[in-house]
């Protein structure tokens, strides 16, 4: 992989993502307890400590494209362990809104991110089987993992119906307020 200097653009989306996180990238030091104790960090193409570092050097494009970021589960285990205070979960939800603002993303992620987000909206929670449902719909594929369903309802781990969780409308107003800041 070849350095070159990052240009006007990527400094500038940089600023932004880190504006929008609420962090600095240059405070990281590189000591990489964020990566030991991600949970997820063995299925990450770059580990946090990696991510930070692409986007030190400016590398905004390898950093917007990393599996990653959607891997990531947001768990704060990082940014609880960096001596320094760099919120490395908050940058790879920043990233993850980037790459879909760009469209930097799998046609499937963005599809299981729409997915999940309207069952949220509409049951106040997750609803696995709805969830599964739509992605699969809207990717073509409708019947895949279908042979799961039946054996996972016969041990409970997913309901055919959905719950609806009390006080509905309050979920109704964080999403209204998202898209007030500028969410979808």
């Amino acid at each position: 992989m070849k350095l070159i200097p990052a240009c006007a653009e990527d400094k500038d989306l940089i600023s932004r993502l880190e504006a929008d996180a609420g962090t600095n990238v240059n405070l990281c030091y590189q000591c990489g307890k964020c990566s030991a104790g991600c949970p997820a960090a063995f299925a990450m193409d770059y580990p946090p400590r990696q991510i930070i570092r692409l986007l030190q050097l400016g590398m905004v494009k390898p950093a917007l494209q990393a599996e990653s970021i959607w891997i990531c589960a947001t768990c704060e285990t990082c940014s609880t362990r960096c001596p320094r205070g760099v919120d490395i979960a908050s940058l790879m939800d920043a990233l993850r809104r980037e790459a879909l603002r760009q469209g930097q993303t799998d046609k499937k992620v963005a599809a299981f991110n729409q997915a999940f987000l309207s069952c949220v909206k509409l049951f106040g929670r997750t609803y696995e089987a709805g969830i599964l449902l739509q992605h699969n719909l809207k990717t073509g594929q409708p019947f895949k993992d279908a042979q799961y369903g039946l054996p996972m309802m016969k041990r409970g781990k997913v309901s055919v119906l959905p719950t609806r969780i009390n006080n509905r409308d309050e979920i109704k107003k964080i999403f209204e307020r998202a898209q007030e800041l500028g969410g979808e």
